[in-house]
């Protein structure tokens, strides 16, 4: 008889264990479906190729008459546009993959928390975006037409696709996370972490650090450094601005 209600007790928690593993499996199944329609709509229009030359044209329009990439490896030039082609899969599918995430967590939230997490899983992806669109449509231009300024007349620049796509990725990643600023700030205010007095006599550390970061994650030169520099000091500032909206708008009931 002692045994019967610690049976009963696994029993209870077993159930619902296994309906959030089922519940979880059957919502990265249809976020890998979402990756995958996305990638078969891609890989028919614009196509693999086509996507990396758009992926290159900022580099290509820097490069002299004539000079094109040039592929050192026997099966870059099959591996390198499938690899674009799924990376620009993903962040097609990315708002489905989201939901996915969301329709998970969200029903073991309170209301409160809701009003957090959806808020800042939109605005993080968002800024995300914006911080990739960035990057490709102003940063490259001017830091190719910078470096290649500075290339000798005696040399013919071809540069490697895989090397390139390298680059990309991680300038990509790199000012995607430093357009996340605002959104770690609110997070750190908003959980306690430091407050918003802290956050504004954080400032002029700030500057220093986010110039000591350019200088690691983005090419020697000045162009590429101001670029996301001066955004992410600025992004700061937003940050500050919105967690104190942010707060006094997501209080627990309690707390209010």
């Amino acid at each position: 008889m002692s045994d019967t209600p610690s049976q009963d007790e696994l029993a209870g928690t077993e159930q619902p264990f296994v309906q959030h593993l089922i519940e979880l499996r059957d919502r990265l199944v249809k976020a890998t479906i979402a990756v995958a329609v996305a990638g078969a709509v891609l890989a028919i229009f614009p196509g693999p190729a086509d996507l990396y030359d758009l992926l290159a044209a900022p580099l290509v329009a820097q490069l002299p008459a004539g000079a094109t990439l040039i592929a050192t490896s026997v099966i870059s030039p099959f591996l390198v546009p499938l690899k674009i082609l799924l990376m620009a899969a993903f962040l097609l599918a990315l708002p489905v993959v989201l939901y996915q995430v969301w329709a998970f967590v969200a029903p073991g939230l309170y209301s409160h928390e809701k009003k957090l997490v959806l808020p800042l899983v939109v605005s993080s992806t968002v800024l995300f975006m914006i911080g990739v669109a960035f990057c490709y449509f102003f940063v490259f231009g001017q830091v190719f037409k910078f470096i290649q300024s500075f290339a000798p007349k005696s040399i013919t620049a071809a540069p490697d696709i895989e090397a390139y796509l390298s680059f990309v990725l991680t300038m990509f990643i790199a000012f995607g996370l430093a357009f996340e600023v605002p959104i770690v700030v609110i997070v750190l205010a908003r959980m306690n972490v430091v407050s918003i007095e802290k956050l504004k006599g954080f400032r002029s550390y700030f500057v220093v650090l986010a110039f000591i970061v350019a200088a690691i994650v983005t090419p020697p030169d000045v162009v590429s450094q101001l670029a996301l520099a001066i955004p992410m000091c600025v992004l700061y500032e937003i940050g500050i601005w919105a967690a104190q909206l942010f707060i006094k708008h997501t209080q627990a009931p309690d707390a209010e």
